[in-house]
C-alpha cells in the first residue's frame, strides 16, 4: 500500500504507524546468493562488560561456535547497530 505525503515524516509519526502500513515492495528478498557472501565485522575494540543472557540464547552461540561465540554475538549486535543507525 503505498501512499504519498505532502511532506517527510518524523520518526515519532513513523513509529506510530502500524506496520501493516509499511511498504516492502522495493525491498529485495534476502536469498542465499546474499547470506553466500554476507561478512560480519567484529568491533574494533572490545571493552569487558557483564550482560546477562538468558540459556537458550547462550547455549545457541555455543553450538554455532563454541570457542568464539561472545565474538560473534558482539558482531551480530554491530551489524544491528549499523543496519539501524540513521
Amino acid at each position: 500500500m503505498k501512499k504519498s505525503y505532502k511532506k517527510p515524516l518524523t520518526p515519532k509519526e513513523l513509529a506510530k504507524r502500524p506496520d501493516s502500513e509499511i511498504d516492502f515492495s522495493d525491498i529485495p528478498e534476502l536469498d542465499e546468493n546474499f547470506w553466500k557472501n554476507a561478512k560480519l565485522t567484529p568491533p574494533r575494540n572490545k571493552p569487558n562488560i557483564s550482560l546477562r543472557l538468558d540459556q537458550e540464547t547462550i547455549a545457541y552461540f555455543k553450538k554455532q561456535n563454541p570457542k568464539g561465540y561472545t565474538s560473534k554475538m558482539a558482531a551480530i549486535l554491530a551489524a544491528y547497530v549499523a543496519a539501524h543507525q540513521g
